[in-house]
């Protein structure tokens, strides 16, 4: 029935664009103004500076007015938005897992990339953080190791904010909402003649939280957070520049708002656990980047820093009991460095050549405290994560026939894991040393190919390509037995074939991708035997199919719109535990089968009006299911849909919205867990409204 209404909905779209083909045909004097359409638009993820129809991979690209016009402040609201994309709430920052196409990890390093202005995000812990005065949101789904190397086996999220080069002024935004719901933003942008680009921007937010704990009577999840951003420009030369980005993060927050799941009545008890738990972090990035163009050729310099601390404590058992209770602590330090060389100009040959280097450190600590046994279990984690990487890639156009491009890459990861780690047990104050050790390195050398080819017909680029993906192995931060202390790596080949293609005179632009993944050595999230922590394990071979839509519309006579329709079937072909337990022909847990948004605005122009140049609605409905929370597929989130929606009032540099997220009250699990002998489950968050006001100086 589901796929059926999928379907209709599709139908009616196309419908709907059949039968204003004829007055968008005729409308020339609106589209003549429609000359820079979207796939024209030069996709900075795309490190040979590539248009969105060049690219012969399936992207995405959500621009500031999309993330404006939908109250889009985090990456998890990107969830659905686009295809095939889905990144749940699991009751904090510090759990932020990204799926893409199926893959995704909810523990350790992540499968897919993420980077911010530059900075890769190699924590997924760093994943959820505030967005303000963004540019746009590119996703590049399927494989990108050739480019990116390491954990992009699902593809890259590629963060863009504002530059003082491309907008100058002084801008403010004020919230309040339901909740307790309070936030705040401004900015200021300006150049000097062209040479010297410099900003400023700060963002606070506050929530009173969503869910209360029947035990305490106050919120779970109450969050208080402060970031700032600072860019700078200098433009030396026409052939120099040299910038500099550095943000900062600092949240404090509540958490996890788990409850009891009865299985006779099929839903969840009320929250209720008698110890606080929460996650509070600091989180520091800066870019330096330094760009010379030369007549023939690019060389850019990246080099990027990262600092995470974060603390959580949590109530492991989420009862009134006390039974557990959880610390940890962790200190990341991330230096990078990467070095292109890149050809100018659309020639019939271009290339690529690069190289990168990385080092990640962790200081962590886990405290868990047994009450029954009056015991507390110290760990130590000293962790170091060090690798380099050369990669090249070459594009021929006109290969064999005109208009067909051929496009090539190869890249050569090499990787080395250190674990020092030291197990102390406090009883009644006496401590005793149950493991003080450096494992040995774990040291990995891989070879990332890629090949595609694309054809440019008129306004549409046909493409197929075939990429490996890779995923690295590692530590277990929490292992009980020794044969759980390493997990391997992961890999996967990604064949995929599309069209990207503007239509009706560049009013609609319509991206269709098919493709298939065959995985090897998935990495398997896991609690470990006691309950107290997880792990991950290896299943043996997986597959993942499907398909994307995207279909978006330019602005005419007020109205545009947008779909964006993901199809997922990611099972385990072969994941043997023992042999009385497998879960061949299963679903892969925590990934939805379905993803969908659609997107509808109308703007009204009010004419002869001293208080209102213009009216806008927007509504946006996004829906994904079914969701398998477990290897055993026993329990399951049935497809649901979230409508948002609002109205925004404009006078001149003045906008005033009215909004509301959830309007329709929709009831839904965000995640499922079985531990310690319970079964637990975080309901969904209910509908919010509020008003924001925005002023540009």
């Amino acid at each position: 029935m589901r796929d059926r209404i999928i379907s209709a909905i599709l139908l009616l779209f196309l419908v709907f664009i059949n039968l204003n083909a004829q007055v968008i045909a005729i409308s020339t004097s609106s589209s003549a103004m429609l000359t820079d359409t979207l796939g024209d638009v030069v996709v900075k993820a795309s490190k040979e500076n590539f248009k969105l129809k060049e690219i012969p991979a399936s992207v995405s690209i959500l621009t500031a007015k999309t993330l404006n016009e939908n109250g889009i402040i985090t990456l998890n609201e990107v969830s659905a938005t686009v295809p095939n994309l889905f990144m749940p709430d699991y009751g904090s920052k510090l759990t932020s897992p990204l799926y893409i196409r199926g893959i995704g990890s909810r523990i350790n390093a992540p499968s897919v990339g993420l980077y911010v202005d530059h900075v890769p995000y190699f924590e997924k812990s760093a994943f959820n953080f505030d967005f303000f005065d963004m540019e746009r949101i590119e996703v590049l789904r399927g494989p990108q190791g050739t480019e990116y190397g390491r954990n992009t086996m699902g593809g890259i999220v590629n963060i863009v904010t504002k530059s003082p080069m491309d907008y100058q002024g002084t801008h403010f935004n004020l919230m309040t909402g339901s909740y307790g719901s309070y936030g705040i933003n401004g900015g200021h942008y300006g150049k000097v003649k062209n040479v010297l680009g410099y900003s400023l921007a700060v963002n606070y937010l506050h929530n009173d939280g969503f869910y209360t704990n029947q035990y305490s009577g106050k919120a779970v999840d109450k969050l208080n957070s402060f970031g700032f951003r600072n860019r700078l420009i200098w433009k030396i030369s026409d052939s120099f520049t040299i910038e500099n980005i550095a943000g900062f993060e600092k949240s404090s927050q509540g958490g996890y708002p788990y409850a009891l799941y009865n299985d006779s009545l099929k839903k969840a008890e009320k929250i209720n656990y008698n110890q606080y738990s929460s996650y509070n972090r600091n989180l520091f990035s800066d870019a330096l980047v330094m760009n010379y163009k030369a007549d023939n050729y690019d060389l850019i310099s990246t080099t990027s820093y990262q600092f995470l601390d974060g603390k959580q404590a949590i109530d492991q058992d989420f009862t009134t009991d006390s039974v557990y209770f959880v610390q940890q602590k962790q200190k990341q330090n991330m230096l990078s460095q990467e070095w292109i060389l890149r050809s100018k100009g659309k020639k019939r040959y271009s290339w690529l050549f690069g190289a990168y280097g990385f080092l990640q450190q962790f200081d962590e600590g886990v405290n868990v405290e047994t009450y029954a046994a009056h015991t507390e279990l110290l760990k130590k984690y000293d962790h170091r994560i060090m690798g380099y990487a050369f990669f090249h890639q070459s594009t021929i156009r006109d290969f064999l026939i005109p208009n067909l491009s051929l496009t090539a890459g190869l890249r050569v990861d090499v990787e080395n894991d250190l674990l020092g780690y030291n197990y102390d047990k406090s009883l009644k104050g006496q401590v005793s040393n149950l493991s003080d050790t450096v494992y040995p390195a774990l040291k990995s050398l891989e070879i990332i190919p890629k090949l595609a080819l694309s054809y440019n017909f008129r306004t549409s680029n046909f493409y197929a390509l075939v990429a490996r993906g890779y995923k690295t192995g590692g530590y277990n931060s929490t292992f009980e037995r020794p044969e759980d202390l390493c997990f391997n790596p992961e890999y996967s080949w990604n064949y995929e074939t599309g069209i990207k293609t503007s239509l009706l005179n560049n009013w609609l632009y319509a991206d269709v991708s098919f493709f298939y993944i065959d995985w090897k050595n998935q990495q398997i999230y896991q609690t470990v035997p006691s309950g107290r922590g997880s792990m991950l394990k290896n299943a043996g071979h997986s597959a993942s199919k499907g398909m994307e839509v995207t279909l978006k519309t330019q602005r005419m006579s007020g109205f545009d719109f947008m779909i964006a329709y993901g199809y997922t079937h990611v099972t385990f072909l072969s994941y043997v535990v023992n042999a009385e337990k497998n879960f061949n022909g299963n679903f892969v847990p925590f990934v939805p089968r379905h993803t969908l948004a659609l997107q509808a605005s109308k703007v009204f122009e009010i004419k002869h009006s001293s208080i209102i140049d213009k009216i806008k609605l927007n509504a946006l409905y996004r829906a994904a299911g079914e969701i398998y929370w477990n290897d055993e597929n026993s329990h399951k989130q049935a497809f649901y849909g979230l409508l948002d929606a609002r109205i925004s009032f404009i006078h001149k540099s003045l906008q005033f919205e009215i909004w509301g997220t959830n309007v329709l009250g929709t009831n839904y699990e965000t995640f499922y867990f079985e531990s310690l002998g319970n079964k637990y489950v975080q309901m969904g968050k209910p509908m919010q409204v509020g008003v924001n006001l925005s002023i540009k100086l």
